[in-house]
């Protein structure tokens, strides 16, 4: 069997995936994440993973107007997946930190989301990534 990913002892945090030109996701942007609180995934062994209280970033992809690629909000898991959901809480990360400023940067260009865009949903930043991610925005607690 391949070696894993993901552990819960590797697990910064959640990054869970919105596209950006969906209706759904502008909206929510808009009012700053106030109604979110589950998260459609793709069930898998990282699901397995997830239990209350675990960090979550929520990460808007694609190109919609006004909208970049980036990390938009964060929280944190509420509960475990079922049945491909996980249940969370969400509060906007002001401003947004972007897919530009990430792709550079000598931990974060490593992320999952940036290495394979189209890959797991959940995805996930380690405990460095997320340490780096906390230096950048001070809304984010390591």
């Amino acid at each position: 069997m391949a070696a894993r990913a993901l552990s819960a002892e590797s697990l910064g945090a959640w990054l869970l995936k919105a596209r950006g030109d969906a209706p759904e996701t502008q909206a929510h942007v808009r009012s700053a994440f106030a109604h979110v609180e589950t998260r459609c995934v793709r069930p898998s062994y990282r699901t397995d993973l997830v239990v209350a209280g675990q960090p979550a970033l929520l990460w808007v992809s694609g190109k919609a107007p006004g909208l970049p690629s980036g990390i938009y909000a964060h929280g944190r898991t509420t509960g475990g997946a079922e049945g491909g959901v996980i249940p969370i809480e969400l509060a906007p990360l002001t401003p947004p930190l972007l897919r530009s400023e990430l792709l550079g940067h000598p931990v974060l260009g490593a992320m999952e989301v940036l290495r394979m865009p189209a890959g797991s949903n959940p995805s996930y930043v380690t405990r460095e990534q997320l340490a780096e991610l906390s230096q950048m925005c001070p809304d984010l607690d390591a």
